[in-house]
């Protein structure tokens, strides 16, 4: 075979490749759903996926021993993206662009039977830069997160971006401020926590800031990330005061979603001990370079709230392992996909999203 010929095929074959999970473990791709971005599981074991676009789907039987059903628009709205997800109860809730919804839910609905807006968020109607909207439930209360409107600027174009708040009487009430996207953003059911992943911004030096994970719910509000003028341990001028995060990922990784696995797992499909109560963190890869920043999803030991490894500010690899790879080629931007959504199944499997393939796979226990 010719050279040319030779790194063509390689190409096309590397392009339609599965990422590379942690030995031990079986992934496989199970649906497929365009610009796939946040995804929770019912109880039942279906599976609703939020996506850069204005729908939500759902994936019947997801988490069952055969396949999965085919994917089908659970839920339509005339905004977007509908990228953020999140169950509890009998109620799936939903983030837009500009608000937070609420559905009411019975187990086997295909399809929305009513939804009810509980807040707005980004007032101001200006669209731009960092525009999904993440939520989170735990103990009946419900959180989001809205990304700012620019790389780093002050003040932004409304009071709700590049925070994280609480939902609650029709309104977002800040909790978190000065955090410039907090995309990732999970509740920790072990503890009854809140985490956020937050991608920082860009056009510092090279390797920095650090991309952070933190538990915004450990500080007293209004607490204060620091953004644009204060990063990584208190790094700028007047910092005094500025939350630090403990944990942290190299700069331009991109934390995307965010779970953690339960300390008392139940089902057919148990990880081993080692991963209990610990946090699964999809990284989206960096979007220029080079180098590009591999896509990835990581994983970090915890002991309840509290990394097993603290934050090492020389360097941001030490307090997590890699259990997804495979996704990107020799630094380059030759990848097969990119990391989004992660849920935990009813069956304590893990559910993974790709929004450039759409591609959703389900990880389980060789």
């Amino acid at each position: 075979m010719r050279p040319a010929l030779f790194a063509s095929f390689l190409v096309i074959a590397f392009l339609g490749a599965t990422p590379a999970v942690q030995s031990g473990f079986s992934i496989q791709q199970i649906a497929t759903v365009d610009g796939a971005r946040e995804i929770v599981a019912a109880p039942n074991g279906d599976l609703f996926v939020g996506t850069s676009g204005q729908d939500v789907y759902i994936i019947p039987h997801a988490d069952g021993t055969a396949a999965a059903g085919a994917p089908r628009v659970f839920a339509h709205f005339d905004d977007s993206p509908a990228a953020g997800v999140a169950f509890s109860g009998n109620t799936l809730y939903v983030g837009t662009q500009f608000a937070i919804w609420r559905i009411a839910y019975r187990s086997g609905d295909m399809q929305a039977r009513s939804m009810q807006k509980l807040a707005s968020v980004r007032p101001s109607g200006i669209a731009r830069d960092h525009v999904t909207t993440s939520v989170a439930v735990v103990k009946g209360v419900l959180y989001a997160s809205v990304g700012s409107s620019c790389n780093a600027c002050r003040p932004d174009v409304d009071a709700t971006r590049a925070t994280v708040g609480r939902v609650t009487g029709g309104a977002y009430q800040i909790i978190a401020r000065n955090i410039r996207n907090a995309i990732a953003l999970t509740a920790n059911e072990n503890t009854g926590s809140v985490w956020a992943g937050v991608a920082g911004q860009d056009e510092l030096a090279a390797g920095h800031p650090y991309e952070i994970f933190d538990d915004i719910t450990a500080h007293a509000p209004v607490a204060d990330y620091g953004w644009p003028t204060c990063y990584e341990n208190h790094r700028g001028t007047g910092c005094g005061g500025v939350t630090i995060a403990r944990v942290v990922f190299p700069a331009y990784a991109t934390p995307i979603g965010a779970v953690f696995y339960p300390q008392n797992p139940g089902g057919r499909y148990v990880f081993p001990a080692r991963f209990r109560g610990g946090a699964f963190v999809t990284l989206h890869g960096s979007w220029h370079g080079p180098p590009y920043v591999a896509p990835a999803v990581v994983f970090v030991p915890m002991r309840g709230d509290s990394p097993v490894t603290g934050v090492d500010w020389n360097d941001p690899n030490k307090q997590w392992t890699q259990f997804v790879g495979g996704y990107q080629a020799d630094g380059s931007q030759q990848r097969i996909g990119r990391a989004t959504g992660i849920t935990v199944g009813p069956q304590s499997d893990i559910f993974l999203a790709d929004d450039m393939t759409g591609a959703i796979y389900r990880i389980r226990p060789k």
